[in-house]
């Protein structure tokens, strides 16, 4: 029997040395003109109306349009760091969970949505074999499988509005908690409570927190998988949102961790423990 594809492999011509080495670039339609601009990364200026980021490049094209390129932060902390392809679709869900007029109905609904792309793209990250099945019609399908021996953390309280999305694609998975806090006295993140599953310490681990502010509540999270014997290698950090501080401040502590988020930008919306738990 004819073998299937398998997902992961190329159907098509294989790009030429030129393809490879152009890095990808994302524009998006200026209204009016013959303009592009990508507008991602938008700051508020003293007026309160959005700019270019201050690290923003421009060129001109062909047509006489102009050309904004904005130099994300994620490229300049390193490869650990890992974005979500952007596209119409996430800004929109970006957007509403932004927005301090959306309703919570709306927010939760957009959030979970979040949620899930960003867990789809943390399991795709864990490691799979490679095997054969055979199809209803007598093919032989070459395709692959996870491997066992993954768990979810959640950092309380925020984290766990993640944890549905990961057991909607996971139904059985092992799911621990961390509650870390802020002393009244010192403001530094301090452990409350800590359950695992007894043998985390042989599971790739996916942590759970949707907003990196500082980063110092992770960083404590960290601290405490690795005093039960996890190795930062294989820890993922899922987060919906991060700031370039956050980010940055956790893969100095921690070089080999991976973090998965679908943006980098100064301000983080904070407000999300409160607004989808409904305690705003």
């Amino acid at each position: 029997m004819e073998a299937m594809p398998c997902r992961n492999q190329r159907l098509g011509p294989a790009p030429g040395p030129q393809d490879e080495q152009q890095p990808p670039v994302v524009l998006a339609a200026a209204a009016g003109g013959g303009c592009s601009r990508l507008i991602r990364f938008a700051e508020p200026d003293e007026g309160g109306e959005s700019s270019p980021s201050p690290d923003s490049s421009s060129s001109s094209n062909n047509n006489g349009g102009v050309l904004v390129e904005v130099r994300s932060p994620a490229a300049e902390i390193g490869a650990q760091l890992k974005l979500l392809p952007m596209n119409d679709q996430i800004r929109e869900l970006q957007t509403i969970i932004r927005d301090k007029t959306a309703s919570r109905g709306d927010f939760v609904f957009s959030a979970d949505r979040l949620i899930r792309l960003v867990v789809e793209e943390g399991l795709n990250q864990l490691p799979y074999t490679e095997c054969t099945v055979t199809t209803p019609t007598g093919y032989k399908y070459e395709g692959v499988k996870f491997e066992k021996g993954n768990c979810g953390v959640s950092i309380m309280r925020s984290g766990e509005a993640m944890e549905q999305g990961l057991r909607d694609c996971c139904r059985s998975i092992r799911i621990g908690k961390i509650l870390i806090q802020s002393d009244e006295e010192t403001q530094r993140a301090k452990v409350y409570y800590a359950k695992f599953p007894p043998d985390i310490y042989r599971r790739k681990v996916l942590l759970m927190y949707p907003i990196l502010s500082t980063g110092n509540t992770v960083i404590e999270a960290v601290k405490v998988l690795i005093e039960h014997g996890v190795q930062p290698s294989v820890i993922i950090l899922l987060s919906l949102f991060s700031t370039p501080h956050g980010a940055k401040s956790i893969i100095q502590e921690f070089p080999e961790i991976t973090i998965l988020t679908t943006e980098v930008h100064p301000v983080a919306p904070t407000h999300f423990g409160q607004k989808y738990f409904g305690t705003d």
